[in-house]
């Protein structure tokens, strides 16, 4: 069976990178394999566990689930563009501080969760951060540290600086597409 190749840019943390790609290949296979950014973990390639959640055109979508053809041009971002330099996000401060990383397997897909639910609403109460953290899965903490990081995040960042960030990403002009969270 022959497969079929296309190409495709993916603006991946602010970067393009223009990619010639099998059209069987999942967003994370690309992320980790062709680009080298191996904080997106594989868990389950089901989308059941949430652990390869990636930022893409401002929604928490499941890479293993968005194929890489359906990612061409479309703004991305993953755990590794969270981080301003040696400067963590906030969310990522927050998970430290609270204890929400034991193995830290599932950390990338959380805090892209979290980093998509602060950026819609920058003040959710509880039970809107259990929902959107719901489809990402845990073996490790019991999610009550976790739902308290972001609580956290959401009190540094303040809503002023969620909306900036959100008009960052809209700027970029491309529409919303793939698998919803």
């Amino acid at each position: 069976m022959d497969l079929k190749e296309v190409d495709v840019e993916l603006i991946v943390n602010g970067r393009r990178h223009k990619l010639r790609v099998g059209t069987n290949l999942s967003l994370l296979q690309v992320l980790r394999d062709r680009l080298g950014l191996t904080g997106t973990k594989e868990g389950c390639a089901a989308g059941d566990c949430g652990t390869c959640t990636v930022i893409m055109d401002g929604r928490a979508v499941l890479s293993c689930l968005v194929m890489a053809f359906q990612a061409d041009g479309h703004a991305i971002t993953t755990v590794e563009g969270l981080a301003a330099g040696k400067k963590l996000h906030p969310l990522q401060e927050s998970f430290l501080e609270h204890g929400a990383v034991q193995c830290g397997y599932c950390t990338p897909g959380m805090l892209m969760s979290a980093k998509a639910l602060l950026d819609a609403d920058p003040a959710p109460d509880r039970e809107t951060i259990k929902t959107a953290m719901s489809g990402n899965l845990c073996r490790c903490t019991g999610y009550f540290k976790i739902i308290d990081a972001v609580e956290g995040a959401a009190r540094k960042i303040g809503p002023a600086s969620t909306a900036r960030g959100a008009a960052a990403g809209a700027a970029t002009g491309s529409s919303k597409a793939g698998e919803g969270r």
